[in-house]
C-alpha cells in the first residue's frame, strides 16, 4: 500500500512549524491545547484540497483567519510527500494567505525529484492565479483553457495525471476524520437504519446496521473477527442480530446470555457502542488510505484499551491511522515507536517529537510508558 511518508505544517493555528514523519500506526499524545486535533485537522484541510472541498472546509474551521497562527503568521502552508519505489518521494505543497474576508491559494506544487536532474519534475506549478499543470498528451506544462475555480486547488481540478500523482490525489482526497460518537438519546448509531449496501459504519454511525448485516452476508470471516472482538471485550455477549421493523429498514440487537431477550442499540450503555462502532470501523476492509480518530477512548473502560490498541495495530496494516488521545490509560498499550508526544515551546506554539526519538531506554526498564509519560520524562504534560 502506498503511504505518506511525512507532513510539514506552518502556520496552522499552534502549529507555526512542525515537520513530522507519518507512520503507518501513530498516536498523538499530549495536554489538551497542544495542537493533537490541529494535527488531524491539518491532514482534513489537505482532503479537502485534493477533493474539491477546500473553501467548504475553510468556512467549517471559521475561516482563514481562526486558522492562522495568532500574531505569527500571514499564511497557512503544508506539504506532504508520498513513497514512490524505486524513485524519490512525490510532493505536494499549499500555501493559502489572507485575501481581505477571505483566501487565496498563494502557492501550489506537486513535484518529484529527479536523480539524473537538477530540477524536479513539475506536475503542477500555480502561483497566485498563474496556474499551470503537465498534459501529458503535449508534453509540457500549460494554463488552463477551462474555467478554474481559484477557491479550490488545482490538485482537485486539473484532468488526468501520471499514475502516481493519481494515486496521491486519491490518498489525500479519501482521507477520513472521524470523531467522537454521538450517543445521545436520538443519535443515529440508535436508531432503526435503512437497508443499503455499506462498506463502512459512517461517521456518526448512521451506517453501523447496514455495514454489519451486508458485512455478514458477504464477508463471514470479517464478520466474524468483529464478533470475536466483541466477544473478547464482553464475555457475556453472545451474538447480533438484524429484526426488520418496516420495509427496507432493519434494527440491531445484542443478545447477552443474562437475559432472555436481546438488548435494541438504545439500551446498550455508551461505552459499549462507541466500542462496537469502533471495533466495526477498524475491521472494515474498505477505510481509506489515512483514517484518523480523535479520542477513541472516550466512555471505554480501561480494560477495553489493550483490546483496542490490538485492534489498531492490525488496521494499520490496510490503512494510515493516526490517533489523537490524552489518555494515560491508553498510552501503557502502546510502544514508544507507535506514540507522537506533542508539547509547547517556549514561544507558546506545538512541537512534535516521535517518542522512540526521546532516550527512554532506561526509564521503560523500569516503569510503563503510561507511568513515563505521567512523570514528565517524555513532556506532553500541562
Amino acid at each position: 500500500m502506498t503511504r505518506i511518508n511525512r507532513i510539514k505544517i506552518g502556520g496552522f493555528r499552534r502549529l507555526q512549524n512542525v515537520d513530522l514523519p507519518v507512520k503507518p500506526f501513530m498516536v498523538l499524545i499530549g495536554a489538551n491545547g497542544v495542537g493533537k486535533t490541529s494535527l488531524l485537522d491539518a491532514f482534513s484541510l489537505l482532503s479537502a484540497s485534493a477533493s474539491g472541498k477546500l473553501n467548504h472546509s475553510v468556512s467549517q474551521f471559521g475561516g482563514i483567519t481562526s486558522l492562522l497562527t495568532r500574531d505569527r503568521s500571514k499564511e497557512v502552508s503544508l506539504l506532504v510527500d508520498m513513497e514512490v519505489p524505486g524513485q524519490r518521494p512525490l510532493e505536494y505543497e499549499l500555501h493559502l494567505e489572507q485575501k481581505g474576508t477571505g483566501y487565496s491559494i498563494a502557492r501550489e506544487v506537486l513535484s518529484q525529484a529527479r536523480e539524473d536532474y537538477p530540477q524536479p519534475f513539475k506536475h503542477i506549478d500555480s502561483s497566485d492565479g498563474d496556474i499551470r499543470y503537465y498534459e501529458i498528451e503535449q508534453n509540457k506544462l500549460i494554463r488552463p483553457e477551462w474555467e478554474h475555480n481559484p477557491l479550490e486547488t488545482s490538485l482537485s481540478q486539473v484532468p488526468k495525471l501520471f499514475r502516481q500523482p493519481e494515486e496521491m490525489r486519491r490518498i489525500l482526497a479519501t482521507a477520513t476524520e472521524y470523531h467522537v460518537l454521538d450517543v445521545g438519546p436520538r443519535a443515529p448509531v440508535k436508531l432503526p437504519q435503512a437497508m443499503k449496501p455499506a462498506t463502512l459504519p459512517g461517521a456518526e454511525g448512521e451506517d453501523l446496521v447496514p455495514y454489519l448485516y451486508y458485512l455478514r452476508e458477504s464477508d463471514g470471516d470479517r464478520f466474524t473477527a468483529v464478533v470475536d472482538s466483541i466477544r473478547a471485550a464482553f464475555p457475556d455477549f453472545e451474538s447480533l442480530s438484524f429484526p426488520p421493523v418496516a420495509a427496507g429498514v432493519l434494527a440491531m440487537t445484542w443478545k447477552d446470555r443474562n437475559f432472555s431477550k436481546p438488548l435494541y442499540m438504545n439500551d446498550l450503555s455508551e461505552g459499549t457502542l462507541r466500542f462496537l462502532w469502533l471495533t466495526s470501523l477498524l475491521q472494515s476492509p474498505a477505510l481509506s488510505t489515512i483514517t484518523m480518530i480523535d479520542e477513541p477512548e472516550v466512555s471505554l473502560h480501561p480494560e477495553l484499551l489493550s483490546l483496542l490498541a490490538e485492534l489498531m495495530r492490525e488496521a494499520a496494516k490496510r490503512t494510515q491511522l493516526i490517533v489523537a488521545t490524552h489518555s494515560d490509560r491508553f498510552i501503557r498499550f502502546l510502544r514508544p515507536e507507535e506514540v507522537v508526544v506533542m508539547d509547547i515551546d517556549d514561544g507558546g506554539c506545538a512541537k512534535a517529537t516521535w517518542a522512540d526519538s526521546l532516550d527512554l531506554d532506561s526509564w521503560l526498564a523500569e516503569y510503563a510508558l503510561d507511568e513515563v509519560w505521567r512523570m514528565g520524562r517524555m513532556g506532553g504534560r500541562s
